[in-house]
């Protein structure tokens, strides 16, 4: 699918700014605790946090194509930034009419385990469950949630995490993912709202799993990149290691599976809207799993070529790294995602296999 001319600038122009903003000196002291404000600023200047919502609702009604494309870059640059989770929230908000936040939202449940409800209190509302590991939550303006109410899902808006009991958490990339406990926390009344339609507790999962994926495809490339300009720069026995052929054998293999991942990623964006649920949950599904299989085994060949030094702290690649590593994890893990693949194949039956499989193309064109 060739790509647009607004899309190829706005992602130039990301690209830019990450590489000016998302600096491995930035990155590293996210990681001790301390919020990346001045990059969160400099995005949020941009718009794209909010461009998918309607100008109602102070976005531009963009594409999302256009934001998960965004997404990829962020991947690339290890953005230590809730992009991903403000985009999420400000969709599921929006849709149920809540006040949202130009500074960084995060959004739950994450985990499929989790529970969250409201009850009516007066002229409020009480929240009680919980949400574990979710994005950010420490550091966020507001938290938008997806609770089961007294006449189905409901949206609700917190200032910050909203009188929760917080159990602070990180993940391996040192990427805080905290726990948020709910007792009958007291809500005004317009603080909850029925979600809009379209908008759901699954659609929510499936598509925090598509912004994975596609962060996933991006942090790759960059393992990539690292790898083979290592390869031509690592001398060994008088000439480049990527002279030799068992590293060269093993940078094909890395490129075919980042290959592999972007391809599927894009699958995944290209569903958003266009097929009926069960369907996208599909696509989605092969989408995290198949770059969730590229991650493991590039993780591997890109530590393999770059030997003791791609584990230090003080060179780059381990960010990448260790953010495949978390984010193959997170809205649903490799097994779970192919699990609710292999479901679909079934119900579809031997017969239907072959056509389910050759109009994933044609049924998103």
């Amino acid at each position: 699918m060739a790509m647009r001319d607004e899309t190829r600038m706005l992602l130039e122009s990301m690209n830019r700014l990450f590489e000016d903003k998302s600096t491995k000196q930035v990155i590293d002291r996210a990681e001790t605790g301390v919020f990346a404000d001045d990059l969160w600023r400099a995005v949020a200047e941009t718009g794209v946090p909010l461009a998918a919502l309607p100008e109602s609702a102070g976005g531009a009604d963009a594409e999302w194509s256009d934001l998960f494309a965004v997404l990829r870059v962020a991947g690339r640059f290890s953005a230590p930034i809730p992009l991903a989770e403000t985009m999420l929230a400000g969709w599921v908000g929006a849709s149920a009419g809540l006040e949202l936040s130009d500074g960084p939202m995060t959004v739950g449940p994450v985990r499929g385990g989790d529970q969250l409800s409201v009850a009516r209190d007066g002229n409020g509302w009480v929240l009680s469950g919980k949400a574990s590991r979710v994005p950010y939550a420490s550091h966020v303006a507001k938290t938008i949630l997806i609770a089961d109410g007294p006449d189905g899902e409901m949206a609700v808006a917190l200032e910050g995490t909203g009188g929760a009991e917080v159990t602070l958490g990180k993940n391996i990339a040192n990427e805080a993912r905290d726990t948020l406990a709910f007792t009958r926390v007291r809500l005004d009344a317009d603080a909850v709202g029925p979600l809009g339609q379209g908008v759901s507790r699954g659609a929510l999962y499936r598509r925090g799993a598509l912004a994975r994926a596609t962060m996933m495809s991006g942090a790759l490339e960059r393992a990539m990149d690292l790898a083979v300009g290592y390869a031509q720069e690592r001398v060994q026995f008088g000439r480049p290691i990527s002279k030799f052929q068992a590293v060269q054998q093993n940078l094909a293999v890395l490129a075919g599976q980042t290959a592999a991942a972007v391809a599927a990623a894009n699958l995944g964006i290209q569903a958003l809207g266009k097929v009926d649920a069960e369907r996208e949950l599909f696509l989605i599904g092969v989408a995290k799993t198949r770059v969730g299989e590229a991650a493991t085994l590039a993780c591997e060949i890109a530590h393999q070529v770059h030997g003791a030094i791609g584990f230090t702290k003080e060179y780059a690649l381990q960010l990448s790294t260790r953010r495949l590593w978390s984010w193959r994890e997170e809205f649903g893990s490799d097994p779970e995602w192919a699990a609710r693949v292999g479901s679909y194949a079934c119900a579809n039956g031997a017969d239907g296999l072959w056509e389910m499989l050759t109009a994933a193309q044609t049924a998103i064109a």
